[in-house]
């Protein structure tokens, strides 16, 4: 089968931020969100799963004030003809509050009760552990630099990027990984998204509690040695970041991740310096964060 030229494609991430889905098409799998339910119901959002949980609950309530509005009598005090009333009842049964005014008076009443009871506890025992479950997974507050710089240090191009601990905690024993991925095509025409492990200078520190600049030297040894904006761009490359550790303060492993595309890597430009003093306390500016400077010679006027 012949193979054609590979064709340009706007740039697309692979390694999203945090809370986002990669954009992807999966064809000839079953896209079907309810098959996974329990990872559905950690990953959407607060306001999407408190409503799902309150849909759910009046769902499960109708459903029991049909089979006692059906009932013929099946509560006492109860209007026959109003399904308010056998909607009320059923949701006081659930919720054991039992004000007493209506009552099942029937056998089909007093097991239909003893139904709901036993649907009512397995209802609460599974929204109370899906509420634990989605306050206890642990989160990071890590944020990136929006944009990576190649930079000379020490007279060797290198890649930086910055990152930073919002929160006023240190996160313990954090690491560092840094991985290049972009298209190839191997000599029999196929085409390949290959991965390649950047060296850091350093890629773990025992205690991160402020900001971090990450560097990889491009050396001969390096992946990205010979490499452009446009040869990144073309490619398709990205820069995936990695980054792990404890927080002191939960006792637990956290990790974020970014990536920085061709058009987010930014060639002969520094980051601007973000440290100083403060009277005798050193100070570090946030707000500089992202500021870069072109390392380029000026065009003359």
């Amino acid at each position: 089968m012949a193979v054609g030229k590979s064709v340009r494609r706007p740039s697309q991430r692979i390694a999203t931020r945090d809370g986002e889905f990669p954009n992807i098409v999966r064809i000839g799998t079953r896209q079907a969100p309810w098959r996974d339910l329990y990872h559905l119901l950690l990953t959407i959002s607060w306001v999407g799963f408190v409503a799902l949980l309150l849909c759910t609950y009046l769902v499960i309530n109708s459903v029991f004030a049909l089979a006692y509005w059906l009932g013929e009598d099946a509560i006492a005090n109860a209007d026959p003809d109003a399904f308010l009333d056998a909607f009320f009842f059923s949701v006081q049964t659930m919720a054991s509050i039992g004000y007493g005014a209506m009552y099942p008076q029937t056998l089909y009443g007093h097991w239909l009760v003893v139904l709901e009871s036993f649907v009512g506890l397995l209802f609460i025992a599974m929204a109370t552990g899906m509420v634990f479950a989605r306050f206890s997974i642990p989160t990071s507050r890590i944020v990136f630099s929006h944009y990576a710089v190649v930079a000379p240090m020490n007279g060797i191009p290198t890649l930086m990027f910055r990152t930073a601990n919002q929160r006023r905690n240190r996160i313990l024993e954090a690491q560092l990984w840094v991985t290049l991925v972009r298209d190839e095509e191997t000599a029999e025409g196929e085409q390949l998204r290959r991965f390649y492990d950047l060296k850091l200078t350093r890629a773990h520190t025992p205690l991160f509690a402020l900001t971090w600049t990450a560097m990889h030297p491009i050396d001969t040894l390096s992946p990205l040695y010979g490499e452009t904006q446009a040869s990144l761009a073309h490619c398709q490359g990205e820069i995936i970041v990695i980054l792990t550790g404890m927080d002191e303060t939960i006792s637990q492993t956290i990790h974020a991740r970014h990536s920085f595309i061709a058009d987010e890597i930014l060639w002969s430009h520094r980051f601007e310096d973000i440290l100083g003093w403060l009277g005798d306390r050193r100070s570090i500016d946030y707000r500089r964060f992202d500021q870069v400077t072109s390392l380029a010679p000026s065009a003359p006027k």
